[in-house]
């Protein structure tokens, strides 16, 4: 698959699970962030605590550390698949 239907995949999932429940397209910033952390690690606990702090900054909440390592595993397994696919 292509970088941009990676992305798109990507994005997909991260709007779906909106854990703040703001609505799909309404955190896009940290979105963007999020997609960069998972094109720059290979580890997910790395992406996690990029999760979490892009969600602090822009909300000023702290979201549990097991949520966002378990949608860092998602998103890490999504773009596995897609380096095994080339």
């Amino acid at each position: 698959m292509e970088s941009r239907e990676l992305s798109y995949k990507l994005i997909d999932v991260l709007n779906k699970w909106d854990p703040f429940k703001v609505g799909e397209g309404q955190f896009d910033p940290e979105i963007a962030d999020i997609l960069q952390a998972v094109h720059d690690y290979n580890e997910a606990n790395k992406i996690a605590g990029r999760i979490q702090s892009v969600f602090e900054f822009s909300f000023e909440q702290v979201l549990p550390y097991d949520q966002c390592l378990a949608i860092a595993n998602t998103l890490l397994a999504i773009k596995n698949e897609d380096v095994c696919s080339l």
